[in-house]
């Protein structure tokens, strides 16, 4: 059964499912696991947070997305394939978890976050 992420608990469910694949991922779970080294209970606390800001409008995350992936990218740089692997991973699992205007809205968000994330890490040569 589908659902939308449109509550908290919602957003918590969807992002429990993406990481769990994100984190399995011969690509992307080298970034998360090895290079950032993420504490995944706190990783998944800022990223419900940052979920609920966009989608809800909730308050409380206010960190700055940008700058926390370019640290990352000092230690081992991004390819542009890694955002593109990200979308893929991200929309996939909200189409195969979610239905209604905030899974839409969540996809056409994190199209706009891969773009620009590839833009201003990974600029052209």
């Amino acid at each position: 059964m589908t659902y939308d992420l449109d509550s908290s608990a919602n957003i918590e469910r969807f992002i429990k499912a993406f990481y769990a694949k994100v984190l399995k991922d011969s690509i992307l779970a080298p970034i998360f696991l090895d290079i950032a080294q993420i504490n995944l209970p706190e990783h998944l606390s800022f990223i419900c947070g940052y979920w609920e800001k966009l989608l809800l409008g909730q308050q409380g995350y206010d960190r700055h997305t940008m700058n926390i992936h370019r640290e990352v990218h000092q230690k081992q740089p991004f390819k542009e394939e890694d955002f593109d692997r990200w979308l893929t991973l991200f929309t996939t699992t909200c189409s195969d978890e979610c239905a209604g205007p905030y899974a839409e809205k969540a996809k056409r968000i994190a199209t706009s976050i891969a773009g620009n994330m590839a833009t201003n890490i990974t600029p052209p040569s």
